[in-house]
């Protein structure tokens, strides 16, 4: 083994060899051997090695395979200094071996290294952006699994920050098809970082781009199967899909496909939904995603069908008035419970698809079943303007941190929503009905007014899936990732007026 005297007449001979230095073979590989030394002459060596490695091709796998050793050595100083000298290794046909050591090195827990590394791929990357993918890909399709999860979260992270002339329209069509193999076996924490990637890239971002994300997605949520209301990673999927999907959607880009599966899968086995997410109210949350794709329906083939399953549904949650003693006083004793939170999702939905068939109240339905329905609405609105009262009452002149409370919090929200089903109702009891009213959802985020001003209504609104197989997800320890729901939606969707203003 070369001492560090040794090392450093090497270095010299090589170094004053100027234009003739690929003729000292032994001298380098002097400095390869000092990787079998002791804590200074590997210093020197990870320091040297890299150094001289472009004039001696025919001992790369040595030198790489030598810098390797270093990059894993005990001593944490040892591996910084490898790791930061990799980039040089980085030419030609090695490329993508180095970016492939690199992803491996991605597995560290010392916080230094892991910037080195992360450094060190974004600078090769740089070099030669198709090779450094061919590193990555393969670590996450091969690697072990704390290898591919830091792989795709650099991908999900870093892609962002590279400019134009590295991330060309090639360099993205390959980061698609190499996505696309992945996507066959994910779990829903991948996929949503996957679809965080995909929708960053540029060439992406037109409608023939997004329309394909949509596909992509279609794909995953398995649309073309029966729906299993039952199995929980069936419905988990959906969900965590279409809450991917749903920013894709535009008046260019439809959501016609998903609508039709919601309306003619789901919507029927609502009640019997099953979740692993623990807490969630799934089906609140499944009316979400709908009212916030029928914005974007194109044209529909089954639009009759899939509006008679919504106004159906939307019956269950609109009850008739209870029945009156015959002292005038309620026979049953009991307010039936309005299920605000619930009844403004399909109210939406209902009211989007049905301004694509006007006529869908008047002349599709028989008198008796419209004549319910509009007992319906009124004994609905008659509630909900006395909740709305009591609402605005108990808000009135507070502001500031006083909103701020997890209460009024709450009746903030409630006073969206219940707004939100009067201004639709108004719509409804137009003879004949109409559709032109639009309101924002009351999730979504809206410009800061005043209680009690009347503000102009704006319609704003515009989630593993694991591959398809009957055996569950592929992929072990599989993430449940939990699709955002209105912040205080769970909170509404069984709600009392009679028991609110009660002061329960």
């Amino acid at each position: 083994m070369p001492t560090v005297e040794e090392l450093y007449r090497n270095y010299g001979i090589l170094a004053d060899a100027t234009e003739q230095v690929g003729q000292h073979k032994d001298a380098y590989q002097v400095i390869l051997d000092g990787v079998k030394g002791g804590t200074k002459e590997k210093r020197l060596a990870a320091q040297f090695i890299p150094k001289f490695f472009k004039h001696f091709p025919e001992l790369a796998d040595s030198a790489i395979n030598a810098q390797l050793d270093l990059c894993e050595d005990e001593d944490v100083s040892i591996r910084r200094q490898a790791i930061k000298e990799l980039p040089q290794f980085a030419t030609g046909e090695n490329l993508p071996r180095v970016a492939d050591i690199l992803t491996q090195l991605l597995q560290t827990d010392d916080s230094a290294e892991f910037n080195l590394v992360n450094n060190a791929l974004l600078s090769i990357f740089k070099m030669d952006a198709k090779g450094t993918l061919g590193g990555l890909f393969s670590q996450i399709l091969q690697g072990e699994d704390i290898v591919r999860e830091r792989a795709i979260k650099f991908l999900s992270t870093k892609l962002k920050t590279l400019p134009d002339e590295v991330l060309t329209k090639e360099v993205e069509e390959l980061i698609l098809t190499e996505s696309k193999k992945v996507l066959e076996d994910v779990t829903g924490e991948e996929f949503v970082l996957f679809m965080k990637i995909l929708s960053g890239l540029k060439s992406l971002q037109t409608v023939s781009g997004r329309q394909q994300l949509v596909e992509l997605v279609a794909e995953q949520a398995d649309l073309e199967q029966t729906f299993s209301p039952s199995d929980p990673d069936c419905v988990d999927r959906l969900l965590q899909c279409t809450r991917q999907a749903v920013p894709l959607f535009s008046k260019n880009v439809h959501s016609t496909r998903f609508v039709t599966y919601f309306c003619e899968q789901v919507l029927p086995n609502l009640s019997t939904l099953t979740t692993p997410v623990e807490g969630l109210d799934i089906q609140l949350e499944v009316l979400k995603l709908l009212a916030e794709m029928s914005s974007f329906c194109g044209d529909m083939e089954k639009l009759e069908t899939n509006l008679r399953k919504l106004f159906d549904k939307l019956l269950e949650y609109m009850p008739l008035p209870p029945e009156e003693a015959e002292n005038g006083e309620n026979a049953s004793n009991e307010e039936p419970k309005l299920q605000f939170s619930y009844v403004e999702c399909l109210l939406y939905s209902f009211h989007q698809l049905g301004r694509k068939l006007p006529d869908f109240l008047t002349a599709k339905l028989n008198a008796e079943k419209l004549k319910d329905f509009k007992i319906r609405l009124q004994y609905f609105a008659r509630g909900l303007q006395v909740y709305i009262r009591q609402l605005r009452l108990a808000l009135q002149g507070k502001t500031g941190e006083a909103l701020k409370t997890e209460e009024n919090k709450i009746k903030v929200v409630a006073l969206k929503i219940t707004n939100n089903i009067n201004v639709l109702i108004k719509d409804l009891f137009h003879i004949p009905p109409s559709y032109k009213s639009t309101v924002t959802l009351s999730w979504k985020p809206v410009q800061k007014v005043e209680i009690g001003q009347k503000r102009a209504n704006e319609d704003t609104s515009s989630g593993s899936p694991p591959k398809k197989s009957p055996g569950g997800p592929k992929r072990d320890a599989r993430q449940i990732y939990n699709p955002p729901s209105g912040k205080y939606s769970s909170n509404l969707g069984n709600f009392n007026y009679e028991r609110s203003l009660q002061g329960k």
